[in-house]
């Protein structure tokens, strides 16, 4: 059983204070989920072509092999990582985050500084820009911690993709695209480091299409690999005769945390089938119709996981009667929609956002980098919120505020109130 988002930094936002009406509206207009609509065209190219995966790898390897990184084309453009974090810098006074895009030559003589000497398969491609003939790369810097007061001092630094997730400004179209891009990219390296080894003769493997694949290096074996996605069904059950929503809450949770029931699918069985089985295996109720919403890339999962989909469903129950299983969920309840209504209204997502995007500025700037971002979201007035559900980041919330925000009949229909995702 798998919640989809539970980001305790955030829970003391949600409380009682006067309802912003338009506070609904926000968390329904976004164009697209965190981590999806990648601006970066990462399509198959002819290998001929300057863009390609197999040529930029070509240039990628002759200019390493140089003893000189003049001006080249394409131009190359590189995003480090550190334990699974992107490099980042904000704009001037704004609290707005932007990746810690390297020019080639930069990334090179920060490496070199730190006597490291980057090798063709350390880079990761991304993908390309063909008007700006830029093509993007990854690369793992974890290896040494000197690079991040090289790059310190040029205010940029390694934050958590969580972290950037919550301070993104999800009204903001530049932004989720950044997002989008540090999720993609982390999931490609998270991946490298779980496929280090064949898993059916336990040979080494070897990096191939530019970082995009892995092969085994035993000629015997030679089995091929590619990146792992781990589809996980989110769905939110739904009693169409009291109109209610079924929402629960797990141990690993902050207080007051409510969201949508969510599994693994199982091997030979359908997306449907995996919503009834975890519907029934957690809850006890049974499920009758099931009908798609949307899916999310999740790339912010445990490392072994590097990305899941979540694939999300509303879900309308045959059977009432709730059996928790305690192994899975701590509690489980039915909750009108009036009280999910109010949950969403009274909850402080755009102070949450906000109040990161400002952390994240000072720790670019170098101030209070081991300092909780918890102890910035202390209030100390204002009565708790009775339940809050997951932000606006979360595939969680949009199940939630489609059903609470809408009359039945789009659900019925199978329509979604995102209706460009």
């Amino acid at each position: 059983m798998l919640a989809c988002s539970s980001i305790s930094v955030i829970a003391t936002l949600y409380r009682f204070q006067r309802p912003i009406a338009s506070l609904h509206i926000f968390a329904m207009s976004f164009r697209s989920h965190a981590f999806s609509g990648n601006p970066i065209k990462s399509i198959t190219q002819k290998p001929s072509e300057p863009f390609s995966s197999q040529s930029a790898f070509l240039a990628l390897k002759t200019l390493l092999s140089s003893k000189t990184h003049g001006s080249h084309f394409p131009d190359f453009k590189i995003l480090p990582f550190r334990k699974g974090r992107p490099l980042v810098g904000s704009t001037i006074n704004d609290h707005i985050w932007r990746l810690g895009w390297l020019k080639f030559d930069e990334l090179v003589s920060y490496l070199e500084s730190c006597q490291l000497v980057p090798s063709e398969n350390d880079f990761v491609y991304l993908g390309f820009n063909p008007e700006g003939d830029v093509v993007y790369w990854a690369i793992d810097a974890t290896e040494d911690g000197r690079l991040v007061n090289e790059l310190g001092a040029k205010q940029l630094c390694f934050v958590e993709l969580r972290t950037l997730m919550v301070a993104t400004d999800w009204a903001d179209s530049k932004s989720m695209g950044e997002l989008a891009i540090a999720g993609h990219a982390r999931a490609l390296l998270e991946w490298r480091k779980t496929s280090r080894f064949c898993g059916y003769c336990g040979s080494a493997t070897v990096s191939m299409e530019a970082g995009r694949r892995k092969e085994c290096s035993s000629e015997l074996c030679k089995k091929r690999m590619y990146p792992r996605v781990d589809p996980v069904v989110i769905m939110l059950v739904i009693d169409r005769q009291s109109d209610r929503a079924l929402l629960s809450h797990q141990s690993r949770f902050v207080p007051r945390m409510w969201s949508c029931l969510a599994g693994f699918i199982e091997p030979g069985e359908s997306l449907e089938e995996a919503v009834r089985r975890e519907t029934r295996e957690e809850t006890g109720i049974e499920v009758g119709e099931v009908v798609y919403h949307s899916s999310q890339p999740w790339p912010v999962g445990p490392s072994s996981m590097p990305c899941q989909l979540m694939v999300g469903f509303f879900a309308y129950a045959k059977t009432l009667e709730i059996s928790v299983d305690k192994q899975e969920l701590e509690d489980a309840q039915w909750h009108s929609r009036q009280d999910v209504k109010k949950a969403l209204a009274f909850a402080e997502y755009k102070k949450a956002q906000e109040t990161t995007a400002a952390k994240v500025e000072q720790m670019c700037k170098g101030v209070g980098k081991e300092q909780s971002l918890s102890t910035d979201f202390h209030v100390e007035s204002g009565e708790l919120a009775p339940m809050f559900v997951p932000g606006p980041f979360a595939i969680a919330h949009h199940l939630i505020s489609s059903w609470a925000n809408q009359d039945d009949a789009p659900q019925k229909q199978g329509t979604s109130s995102l209706s460009n995702l």
